[in-house]
């Protein structure tokens, strides 16, 4: 610690963090899901919307907490990934139980959304209207259309039209995309915060070497 930092060192500055940007995002995007499409009496719901809650909050607080405790900040930190987790299974789960393609980690799709750094659920929106409006055939893969394309009907000698992603299809592999990014962030976040623990300790042993230092001045 050098001797210009306080005792308690400069700390909170979480809107800033990119993983509290992206994880507000998911949030927005989640409430806007879950009333679109998830019944308003199912525990789904509310279990969505908390888990999508919970990685915001716990961002935040373990920012504001690092002042005093690094240690809270790992922790919380943790908790806001592991929340985060949750909300990707159950979105994961509404694509299964719907019978319904979970997009691939290179789906061009999934890398067009992260280029387009939307800041609002109503950019999200936007995005998923413009995949939506390209029935299905601009947002494939080369290779998968190609494939679907030559498959032959036993009954005509046409081919077999891929079949065009539903808005929810959309809607949940967009917010399972931007949940890649925040957890993606949020390891390298925890990865940081744990190294720097390691290093530099908390807030008793920040305390011990100001009194040690205190003790040398003359």
């Amino acid at each position: 610690m050098g001797d210009g930092e306080g005792l308690i060192p400069k700390h909170g500055g979480y809107r800033n963090l990119k993983s509290f940007q992206i994880a507000q995002l998911v949030f927005d995007v989640t409430v806007r899901f879950c009333e679109r499409y998830i019944d308003r009496f199912s525990r789904t719901r509310d279990q969505m919307v908390q888990a999508a809650r919970s990685g915001v909050q716990n961002i935040a607080e373990g920012s504001q907490a690092s002042g005093t405790s690094k240690k809270t900040e790992l922790k919380l930190t943790n908790v806001a990934r592991a929340s985060l987790e949750e909300l990707k299974l159950d979105y994961e789960d509404f694509l299964r139980q719907r019978g319904l393609p979970l997009w691939e980690r290179e789906d061009p799709r999934r890398k067009w959304l992260v280029a387009r750094r939307c800041a609002s659920a109503d950019e999200v929106a936007a995005w998923c209207k413009e995949i939506g409006g390209q029935h299905g055939l601009d947002g494939q893969s080369t290779q998968s259309t190609s494939s679907m394309m030559s498959m032959m009907s036993t009954a005509s000698t046409k081919p077999t039209q891929p079949t065009p992603p539903s808005y929810p299809e959309i809607a949940a592999n967009a917010a399972l995309t931007l949940l890649a990014v925040a957890c993606s962030l949020l390891d390298r976040q925890l990865a940081a915060q744990a190294a720097a623990f390691e290093k530099e300790g908390g807030f008793t042993e920040r305390l011990y070497r100001t009194r040690s230092q205190a003790r040398r001045k003359p």
